[in-house]
């Protein structure tokens, strides 16, 4: 396997897609972005404007892409020659990249422009397709390559590890991803995998691809960075991509010097997070629904858990239950007496064991154990614990709005799991006056109790 190197600008790690609105934006965020960091300039995306002009506004410092709609651009299929003549128009302006498909012959005018002109090769193959190793091993004429594919499973994205390895290895320029949510931890570990760039979104502008991560995300990631021996941890469950978890843990590893790394895990089925456990080498795991107590249970641990560490991959696991642990203290706070439980999933059993650990009578409530008002009212009880979840989406209206108010009358607390600020839930409990534990309180005394955990028993 041979390829020949030409003395071209190396390629920076990130790659930011302009995918703005306006072309002036678009120019605004490029000239931001600072050395470490080149434009892909999407042709595509800005039709009416002459290429050369594009990339003359750059001075030149700029990746040309000119992407098909099957491969999630704009520019018609059928028009392929007119695609061409724009992308080989902006060459005349000299870029300093330009990115012309794996299968095509280099056009004459291009291979004039270089060396001066980098020429990176990229495939975008369809879901199901895997065919990595055999376009490795058959590279085209070029100076950087990128494959992507699509991740179907969260441990998808292991299976890019053993090409990306070889080719840093050899001295090959190679960036190889998995695009949608599920392939979110390829385009995080890319650098510690071997990868030699990834693609990032704008800060101030829309993903150009589903699992695009903003810039400012991939750098207080340290993703440019991130050694080969780097360890994987993340939050886990569906959803996730939301989660503050990222940017509470990520922080404190730094801090430790330890060479983790924390990102969001999207799987909700217990066998597919268990086989990504192994096929991404994860080692410690913040897990939340709906995965609190099936996933344990598939790797034959009694739950509900949320917290998974282990010392390194093929060691055993070990778990804990830090929700648990922020719900007595918060209820140590709070008014003592029978306590109104809402929800009957993972975090609803382990606020009814904890609720009974502190020997506090509990009337639990879910879709499937249903209560009547006046059951409620005749409990009379003196706190409302939150534990569906109900408030995840803004539209969620509150949990059991008739239990809720026949409540009323003596409630004096209520403690809330979602840690988003404006649920309607949380509306009802400021609404009535009451003491309040928000879902971020729990968040934070959880977590740090993970953290301290991950910190301990990973690597």
């Amino acid at each position: 396997m041979t390829c020949e190197r030409l003395p071209v600008m190396p390629l920076p790690f990130h790659l930011v897609t302009l995918t703005h609105a306006t072309w002036d934006r678009a120019l605004a965020c490029a000239r931001s972005l600072g050395p470490e960091a080149l434009p892909e300039l999407r042709l595509d995306l800005f039709p009416e404007t002459d290429p050369r002009d594009l990339v003359r506004a750059l001075g030149g410092h700029c990746l040309v892409t000119c992407r098909r709609q099957s491969e999630g651009g704009r520019w018609p299929d059928e028009d392929e020659t007119g695609r061409l003549a724009r992308l080989l128009g902006a060459v005349e302006a000299r870029p300093a990249w330009v990115d012309l498909e794996w299968d095509l012959p280099v056009p004459p005018a291009l291979q004039a422009a270089r060396p001066g002109v980098g020429l990176l090769r990229s495939v975008h193959v369809a879901p199901g397709v895997f065919d990595l190793d055999q376009r490795v091993a058959a590279l085209p004429e070029g100076d950087a390559f990128k494959w992507v594919g699509w991740a179907g499973r969260l441990g998808d994205s292991g299976r890019l590890r053993p090409a990306l390895v070889w080719a840093r290895a050899h001295g090959i320029p190679l960036s190889a991803f998995l695009m949608g949510p599920k392939g979110l931890v390829s385009r995080a570990l890319q650098a510690a995998w071997g990868g030699a760039f990834t693609y990032a979104a704008p800060d101030d502008g829309p993903p150009a691809a589903p699992g695009q991560v903003p810039l400012a995300t991939l750098r207080a990631w340290r993703c440019a960075g991130l050694p080969a021996a780097c360890g994987l941890c993340g939050v886990i469950g569906d959803p996730v991509l939301h989660s503050r978890g990222p940017a509470f843990h990520n922080p404190r590893f730094q801090a430790a010097g330890r060479n983790l790394l924390y990102v969001p895990l999207l799987c909700g089925e217990a066998d597919e997070a268990a086989e990504a456990l192994e096929a991404l080498d994860i080692l410690g795991l913040s897990i939340t629904a709906p995965l609190k107590l099936s996933l344990p249970q598939a790797l034959g641990l009694a739950g509900p858990l949320n917290t998974l560490w282990r010392r390194a991959p093929g060691c055993p696991w070990q778990g804990a239950n830090t929700d648990a642990e922020a719900l007595g203290q918060s209820l140590s706070h709070l008014e003592p007496g029978p306590v109104l439980l809402l929800g009957g999933g993972g975090v609803g059993r382990t606020s009814r064991e904890v609720l009974a650990a502190l020997g506090r009578p509990v009337l639990h409530v879910s879709r499937q154990a249903l209560a009547s008002p006046a059951a409620v009212a005749a409990f009379a009880p003196v706190g409302v614990v939150q534990a569906t979840s109900l408030g995840m989406n803004p539209e969620d209206p509150p949990p059991f709005p008739e239990l809720l108010e026949a409540a009323l009358p003596g409630v004096r607390w209520a403690v809330e799991w979602i840690y988003k600020e404006d649920t309607a839930f949380a509306l009802w409990a400021r609404t009535a006056g009451l003491r309040l534990v928000g879902g971020a309180t729990l968040f934070e005394a959880q977590a740090e109790a993970q953290s301290r955990r991950l910190l301990e028993g990973c690597g």
